[in-house]
Parts: structure tokens; sequence; C-alpha cells
């Protein structure tokens, strides 16, 4: 009998709701929409499932309000956003879905503490995730002709606008199909960037139990599937939150996408001249270009970021470019305690390479000569080698490198499979490694490699695991061209399922190379090609992904042919650089040549744990430190 009633009462709760939304379906339908077709109905089902999958309701509340802006004001009827607020509902009970409103006032007035309010003459577009078993007849009839994908293993979504009456009543209407568009575009974002938030532990009240994220804006470009594209295929979205943060539309700024915490700009021309305590031996000026002693130069008195060599070129560097960036600097400064690794208890600090590699004792040792300038003389991959794997690692203690050798042990359901990691802690665990080897500054190349292509590129996740080869086009290596005994370790974590074909391909590859193959272990082989990748790639065999390690696309104008090529490929690709800065003029060139980030920027888990300091600014900077994609 008590299961009986639980049973009743779970069914009572979804379909008539206990909790903030607006209570059952209304029973409108999709087919019903003016001008839709099938295809397009498919699109948004697909859309709301993957959607469903990344399961936001897990740490977002009604309390936490999202600014969406689609595409141009220009492009939506009435010159302006359709619904620029959005909320989740039905993490902490009622309607699981989110309900879009037309302005942010409206959000917070109809978000109660425990239910959400109807307030009269209000209208919103809600969707919310039901069990089939409850949907209207019409709508189940609609599933099952259309062979429509389910959200989970047996809900759907449910979509209708909404309007609270003056009784007290509500009011529902089908969607038109320009709201559809804008309702998918908002979910193929969120799905992207809502795990990026992070938790603010600070800023929550003690008596508060809502979960508080760091302030937060990212713009992710969405393909139009083809029944909704209207003469373009692609389309920015901005989420933001808290939701006052939307930006303007501008087309001269480089940056105004990268994905960070925003403030405010500064309201007067505020300037103090900070003298910078630094052990850096010369930084440069960043307006001049003037060498100036570390601890000589002055730095932006606001985001404390960019250096100068005296207050006139401070001044002059705030009106011709400064000022429209400032802000945006001092939040990617604000992440540098983000981005330390400080379980490490190597100095990750270098002022000064030659001196850090002493300090640990490898100096011109191994593969370590690549890390100074000591060895700048010889010609990429083309290092004096002697000794073995132990000499290749400079002389470490053997708890300090890893050694060729397999990992026992590690089954799933009882059968070898690679070894999923997502941090450097996994790893040296796993390797019982010292937290004091420095290995994570090179191996960062072979572990980010691994990491695209076991968690972000999905293609090759299954065809490893399905004990496939993949085919990875690695472009314009140069220093990685001496660490290749380092992506041995590539092989080891396949753990007895799959194989990589590593084809590395660049200028920097020394002729004599070229054309050669390393079978670096049983399941990792390296080819080197010299070359431009946009050259040589038809006599290539084809890739299922393709990546370019600390890319810095906006300094080599030969990345326009290799971009165009990885466009008409459509094979996905993934970029790293060292700096957020440096990643949002990536997104400018890759957006440039028609590409769109449908992987946005995100910390890379095994970026090096080493903060190298760049001549002319203060930001973080470590080697592969980000991770964007294009064609995912």
């Amino acid at each position: 009998m008590d299961l009986h009633l639980k049973n009743l009462f779970g069914r009572f709760q979804e379909q008539f709701g206990s909790g903030p939304g607006l209570g059952p379906g209304s029973g409108t339908c999709l087919l019903k929409v003016e001008g839709i077709n099938p295809a397009s109905i498919k699109s948004i089902f697909r859309a709301a499932a993957a959607l469903y999958r990344t399961d936001p309701w897990k740490r977002l509340r009604p309390g936490h309000l999202f600014g969406i802006r689609v595409g141009k004001d220009s492009d939506w009827s009435n010159k302006k956003q359709l619904f620029p607020c959005v909320q989740f509902i039905g993490g902490d009970g009622g309607d699981l879905g989110f309900i879009m409103f037309r302005s942010e006032n409206n959000a917070r007035r109809m978000t109660g503490s425990r239910e959400t309010i109807r307030v009269p003459n209000v209208e919103v577009l809600r969707v919310t995730f039901e069990l089939e078993s409850i949907i209207f007849p019409s709508n189940q009839r609609m599933i099952r002709s259309l062979a429509l994908e389910a959200s989970g293993t047996d809900r759907f979504p449910a979509i209708d606008v909404a309007r609270c009456m003056s009784s007290g009543e509500l009011q529902f209407r089908n969607p038109t199909l320009e709201e559809l568009r804008f309702v998918y575009a908002f979910m193929k974002a969120i799905s992207l960037v809502h795990p990026l938030l992070q938790q603010d532990k600070e800023a929550r009240p003690k008596w508060s139990r809502l979960m508080c994220f760091e302030p937060f804006i990212e713009t992710v470009d969405v393909q139009w599937p083809p029944e909704m594209a209207k003469g373009y295929d692609l389309v920015a979205v901005t989420v933001s939150h808290p939701p006052g943060q939307a930006y303007e539309e501008k087309t001269s700024s480089t940056a105004s996408s990268t994905p960070t915490k925003y403030t405010e700009p500064p309201k007067e021309d505020v300037f103090v001249d900070m003298k910078m305590t630094s052990t850096v031996g010369f930084r440069q000026c960043a307006m001049c270009d003037k060498d100036v002693n570390g601890d000589q130069s002055l730095s932006c008195g606001q985001c404390c970021a960019v250096i100068y060599c005296s207050p006139v070129c401070q001044k002059q560097h705030w009106k011709e470019t400064h000022k429209s960036l400032c802000t945006l600097y001092k939040a990617m400064m604000e992440r540098e305690e983000e981005l330390a690794m400080k379980i490490f208890s190597f100095p990750c600090s270098v002022d000064q390479p030659c001196k850090w590699l002493e300090s640990l004792g490898i100096h011109q040792k191994g593969m370590w000569r690549r890390k100074c300038s000591c060895y700048s003389h010889c010609p990429f991959g083309l290092l004096p080698v002697k000794g073995g794997l132990w000499d290749s690692w400079g002389g470490l203690d053997d708890e300090e490198y890893p050694h060729d050798s397999p990992f026992h042990n590690h089954l799933r359901e009882g059968r070898a499979s690679p070894i999923l990691l997502s941090s450097w802690s996994e790893y040296y665990n796993l390797r019982s490694l010292s937290l004091s080897s420095p290995v994570a500054d090179i191996l960062s190349h072979a572990l980010t490699v691994y990491y695209i292509m076991t968690t972000l590129s999905i293609s090759s996740k299954n065809l490893l695991l399905k004990g496939k080869e993949v085919i990875l086009h690695y472009l314009g290596p140069e220093g990685e061209l001496d660490w290749i005994p380092a992506f041995a370790e590539i092989g080891h974590l396949l753990n007895g399922l799959g194989n990589i074909q590593i084809v590395m391909v660049g200028p920097e590859v020394p002729t004599n190379l070229s054309g050669t193959t390393s079978g670096i272990s049983s399941r990792v082989r390296v080819n080197l090609v010299r070359g431009f990748y946009q050259e040589e790639a038809t006599y290539l065999p084809p890739p299922h992904v393709v990546v370019a390690l600390n890319c810095g696309l906006e300094c080599y104008a030969s990345w326009t042919g290799a971009l165009d090529l990885i466009k008409s490929m459509e094979i996905p690709a993934f970029f790293t650089d060292q700096s957020e800065i440096s990643c949002a003029n990536a997104k400018q060139v890759l957006r440039g040549a028609g590409l769109h980030i449908a992987h946005p920027v995100t910390p890379n888990p095994f970026r090096s744990p080493v903060r190298y300091h760049c001549p002319s600014n203060n930001l973080p900077s470590y080697g592969n430190g980000f991770v964007l994609g294009v064609n995912t």
C-alpha cells in the first residue's frame, strides 16, 4: 500500500508539479506552428536531448538567472532580443525545464522563494521535460510519427508560451517559428557553457543554500540546421550570469567574447602608477617596446596586467588601446588563483628558465634542453640523444619520471580500456610520481593530445573504445620534436585498446627527418612531415582529428591556408594557447576563416603547471593553458 501511494504521489507531482513552474502542460503541439516542418521539430528535440544530457538542474536553481543574446537585435522582429533572460526550474522540485522571460525585471518579479509567481500580463516561453506517459495525445502521436529523440529514457520537451491573466489564470499559445529558432540557439549554447560556471564559495551568505557562481560571460557560435538557416549558417550566442552583463555589439574589438569574469568598465580615466616589485630581469613596454628592468617597470593601476616604461606611455596606451580592454584584463588577472596548480611542490613560476632548470638539477640535460635558450642553435628535433629514458628525463630520480611500463589492474567492466584522466593529480597518482617532479611541464603536450582524443573528441574516443586506430594530424610542432619520448605515455594510457597514428606536420620539421616514422610504442607511432599543412595534407592519411598546441593563430599568416583546409574537411580540430587573451584573438582568427567555435575556450586540465611571464604583460600564461575547438 505504501509503495502504491508513493507511486501515485510521484505521478501527481510529475503531472501537476509541487514547486517552481507553471503547472501541467498546455497541450500545444509543434505541428500546429505556422511554417514549421518535420526537420525543424527533429532538430529542436535533438537539441533538447543534448541539453538534458548535460543535467544543468544538478547545480542550477530558479535564483540563477542568465542573460541571453542570440545574434544581433536586428535579426529578430521588433529589432530586439525575444527572450533575453532565462532560469532553470526543477532542480529542487516542480516542473523540470526552463523558463524564458521578456526581461530580467519580469524574471525577478515571477521568481518566488519556493514557487513561480503568476504576475498579470507577463508572457513567458517555457520548455518542460515531461514523461511520455502524461504528455497530451496529440504530442504522443507527433513523437511516434516523426520518431523524435527522447530526453533521457522517457521524457520529451513540451514548448508553449504562457501569459498570466489578471484573474490569475494562464492563457497558452503555440510558440512561433521565430521563437522556436531562438529556443534552439539557446539550448545549443547553454549545453556548452553552463558546465564552465565556477562556484564562488565566498559570495554565498551563510544562511543561504543557493550555490553562488562567479560572474561569467561567454560567446559560442551555434550552427543553424539547414531548415532553420536564413541566409547564414552560424549565429553567435552570448550567455552571461548574472544577466546584467550583456555586452554591446562591437565589430572592432578583438576580445569582446573571451570567456572570463566580467566587471563594469571604469567610469573615469584614473591612473595609478604602481611600482612593480618584480624579480623578472627585463620587461617590455606595451606602448613603445622599450626594454625596462623589472623592478623599475610600471603597470596599469586598475588591471595590474600591462607593463609600461613610464607614465607617458601608460597614458598614451590608455587612450589608443587599453581603455577598452582594461576591465577584460582585470578579470583575467583575477583568475590567476584559479589557474595556479598548487598540488605541486616544485617551483611553478619561471622568470629566468636557466635558473629555474638549475634549481631542479636538470639544466642542459635530456629533453629539458628545449626549455631554455642554451640549445637554440640546434634545430628542433636534432638535439643529441644519448642513453635511455632516464637520460631523456634529465637524470631525475626513479619516482620522478614515468617509466616505460604498462598500467596493470585497470579494467572497465572486466576488460581493458583506455584510462580516462581529468587532472594531473590523477595521473601522478596513477604513475606513483612524486609531486616534486616537474615532468608535467613536458608531458603537457602528450597528455593534452590524449585528453582531446578521449574526452573532447567524441568520434575519436568511440574509435578507441572499439579498438580501432585514430589518425591525428598535429600541426606546427617545434619543441615537441625533441619530446617524442614523452608521447610514448599515450600508448600506455590506451591500456591495450586502440592505436594512434600521430602525423606531425610543420615547417620546423628537419629535412632529414621528414618522411620518417617512429614507433615509440606498440600502439603509438609518429610520422614527421616537413612543410605547410595546406600543401602537404593531400599526401597524408585522412585525419579523424586535428590539433595545434600553443598555436599562436594571430601571429602567423601561414595559418590562413591551414584553417581553410580544416573548414573544407569538416574534421574536428582543437587548438591550445597560453593565455586567455591569445585565445580571444584565436577566436577572431577562426571566425574570420568561417569556422565556428563549437567547443568554447576552457582551462586545459593538462596545461603546464609552470607559469611563464610574458615580456609586456602579467596575464596568467601557461603552456597549453586553454583549449578551444571547431567542427566538433
